[in-house]
């Protein structure tokens, strides 16, 4: 118990979220430099010279410049753990990131300086509020003008509707930017030209007024001066108990892309970051320090490494010790399972794990038994973490194959897509035509892209006008409302009705007409 305790300790699970365009990507990968897992970042930009980020493996997210998988990585960084898990910044895939959210303990918040807090960061904020999720507040790209720290505090209390207290303050920004003043340790950072250029111990305000008039203009002193009184006086004081329930956000600025603040973020990160929480389950509260070994699956990704068209379920270890070989039992459908080669991840890099503990994620290789928010126990003892979000989609089209020779890859790569959630599959009930659904369009074209890359499938797309889906969770539709003008029904890839239509008033319409069938945002649960 004392060596899983000790283990347990050291991990640091946490996604990082925000608005597309925010830095995300790159702070990341300057993390994972500091842990030395890589040794050069690879800028998401830099097609030219074909440098990448690490962190966005498929070809497709590559050419983009965009994330639109969850990545999960790993290091060793000062006697810790950490598993990083990089969610899709585009607000299609949110769905993808919800799930992602439910794996980790905290969660890194970055905002963009000049756009502050955007639309998707407040999407992603609300799952993690209502979680009470920690969250910690990265500011970005201080090099450049922007919103004055002032304001970003105002909206992020306003919009967010969650205390911030600043740990470090800017020293000017743009091109006056000097550095940061860390209120916690009272030191300096200095910053000239995308670089760190030493610190300075400061005593009080009268000594930092003084080692700021040899770097700096004067405006750009007094400024500093009158917000840092003012946050003395009338800012929230830091409170590691509400941080801890997801009511205040500690707040810290630098710029991601010259790496200036990142080292200093990740070390009050790591001191202040929750460790691996309790959680609850149908058996009651799981700790991280039981014997007994449980996970869920938030995510399962086909084709990670194309050579070997493999299926991986991606695993949050939440209690217990995994070791290589061991038994384990699945709640859906009760069967035994070995756990013979899991993995731990770097990106498109891999390596077999010979033990994990609550808060790392293994990745399982799936040979088609796994489904999103599996619970694996390591007794037959079962019990269950309970369902993950799962969103009603909101586009619709008809697809086919380009080629009727393609037939069987066709089939085999909409069946190990449709099992990743990522995107909805259905089928009609007679003409056995493919029906797709997803909650933004985007997901399409990353379809039309994989079947096309991993599958060697051209596909014909033919969008249909149904914008809702609902599941039949009780009765039976007549068949003459099966298939009309305003509405369809299909079966997904379990072969569970489906009832789609063009808009609300359908829907309401559907349902007023027929109080005998239950319809549900939400799949019914069937193995």
């Amino acid at each position: 118990m004392a060596d899983m305790k000790t283990e347990v300790n050291r991990r640091k699970t946490f996604a990082i979220i925000s608005h597309p365009d925010a830095g995300k990507t790159t702070l990341t990968e300057k993390m994972l430099l500091l842990g030395g897992a890589i040794r050069t970042a690879g800028s998401v930009k830099a097609k030219k010279s074909a440098k990448f980020a690490t962190s966005d493996w498929m070809e497709l997210e590559k050419q983009r410049g965009i994330s639109v998988t969850s990545s999960v990585m790993q290091f060793e960084y000062q006697g810790y753990k950490i598993n990083i898990l990089d969610t899709p910044g585009h607000e299609d895939f949110s769905e993808d990131t919800y799930r992602t959210l439910m794996a980790v303990d905290s969660v890194v918040m970055i905002l963009d300086v000049a756009k502050g807090v955007e639309a998707q960061t407040k999407k992603l904020f609300k799952v993690c509020r209502d979680r009470g999720i920690p969250i910690f507040t990265f500011i970005n790209k201080m090099d450049r003008f922007g919103k004055e720290p002032l304001e970003l505090f105002e909206e992020i209390e306003e919009v967010l509707g969650i205390e911030s207290t600043p740990i470090n303050y800017p020293i000017g920004m743009g091109p006056t930017f000097t550095g940061v003043y860390d209120r916690f340790e009272k030191q300096i950072e200095y910053y000239d030209d995308g670089e760190k250029v030493g610190t300075q111990e400061i005593q009080d305000y009268d000594d930092l007024q003084e080692h700021l008039e040899k770097v700096t203009d004067q405006a750009t002193i007094d400024q500093l001066m009158e917000d840092l009184m003012l946050m003395d006086e009338a800012g929230n004081e830091f409170d590691y108990e509400a941080v801890k329930e997801g009511k205040q956000t500690p707040v810290f600025f630098g710029s991601a892309v010259s790496s200036f603040g990142v080292p200093t973020f990740l070390e009050h990160f790591l001191e202040m970051a929750p460790l691996p929480a309790t959680r609850n389950s149908s058996k009651g509260t799981v700790k991280p320090t039981d014997e007994e070994f449980s996970g869920f699956v938030f995510k399962i990704q086909a084709n990670m490494d194309p050579a070997h068209r493999d299926r991986i379920a991606f695993l949050r270890i939440c209690s217990g010790k995994y070791e290589k070989g061991m038994t384990t039992w699945l709640d859906r459908t009760g069967k035994q399972m070995k756990l013979a080669l899991p993995q731990q991840f770097f990106a498109d890099s891999r390596e077999n794990v010979e033990e994990a503990y609550a808060g790392d994620i293994i990745g399982l290789y799936d040979p088609g038994v796994y489904q999103i928010g599996d619970t694996v126990c390591g007794s037959k003892n079962i019990f269950s973490f309970g369902d993950l979000p799962q969103f009603p989609p909101e586009h619709f089209a008809k697809v086919r194959p380009k080629n009727a020779m393609k037939h069987k890859q066709y089939i085999k790569g909409i069946q190990q897509i449709a099992q990743e959630g990522a995107i909805q599959v259905y089928r009609t009930p007679h003409m056995e035509e493919t029906i797709l659904g997803a909650v933004g369009q985007l997901q399409f074209d990353v379809f039309i892209y994989r079947m096309k890359a991993e599958y060697g499938v051209d596909l014909v797309m033919d969008t249909l006008s149904f914008q809702i889906a609902r599941w039949v969770a009780e009765g039976e539709v007549p068949e003459k409302l099966r298939r009309t003008s305003t509405n369809m029904m299909v079966y997904d890839y379990v072969d569970r009705p489906v009832m789609l239509f063009k808009n609300d008033f359908n829907l309401e319409y559907f349902q007023s007409q027929n109080e005998s069938i239950i319809l549900s945002e939400r799949p019914p649960k069937k193995e």
